[in-house]
Formats: C-alpha cells, sequence, structure tokens
C-alpha cells in the first residue's frame, strides 16, 4: 500500500553537502519508523539513520555528527541532510518505512556519488 519515492540524490565533492528526500503516499505515514539505509558497491545494505513515530532518531556510528534525519508528518516525507561527505559514503540510498505489525516498505533507492 505505501509508495515510497526518494530523491536529492547525485554527484558531490568530499566535504560537500546533500539533503535527500523520501515522499510516501498512504494515510497512516505518522505510525511508521523511516529509516534511511545504504547500499554501497561489494558490500550489503546497512542502517544509516531512523526515525520512530516519536520522533526518536538514531545512527550509524559512522555517520553520526555528520547526518540528520528529520520527517514532517503533515508532508509524508522523511529526510536525510548529509554533510561533510566522504568517500566511503557512495553508496544507493533507501528510504524504509516500518511497523511491528504492518509489512515493511521500501523504497527504489537515490544514488549519492562523493568524489573528486
Amino acid at each position: 500500500q505505501v509508495q515510497l519515492v526518494e530523491s536529492g540524490g547525485g554527484l558531490v565533492q568530499p566535504g560537500g553537502s546533500l539533503k535527500l528526500s523520501c515522499a510516501a503516499s498512504g494515510s497512516i505515514f505518522s505510525i511508521y519508523t523511516m529509516g534511511w539505509y545504504r547500499q554501497a558497491p561489494g558490500k550489503q545494505r546497512e542502517l544509516v539513520a531512523a526515525i520512530t513515530s516519536g520522533f526518536s532518531t538514531n545512527y550509524a556510528d559512522s555517520v553520526k555528527g555528520r547526518f540528520t534525519i528529520s520527517r514532517d508528518n503533515a508532508k509524508n516525507t522523511v529526510y536525510l541532510q548529509m554533510n561533510n561527505l566522504k568517500p566511503e559514503d557512495t553508496a544507493v540510498y533507501y528510504c524504509n518505512a516500518q511497523h511491528k505489525v504492518l509489512a515493511d516498505y521500501w523504497g527504489q533507492g537515490t544514488q549519492v556519488t562523493v568524489s573528486s
């Protein structure tokens, strides 16, 4: 039922910034925990950041202090502000909606490339 569409990826230089957006369909967006995951070439998908329905957040150690996840329930949108980007941040970034009872949903992903 829930459809997720990511946007905001692109090519940036090391030290640069990007802001990813994930727009969700559906009328129950506010009850989901929202997360950003990423998958780099040759590596498994990993959790980058998550934000609960109560606005609690958690981050991977590798991005703490650099990335910020936020949500706007009125707009059915979750964001990932990425600052001080490093080459190792290069990956496809995926938006995820998760509920303990309901099914999980995934977006198609957006490419982030950090390179000189």
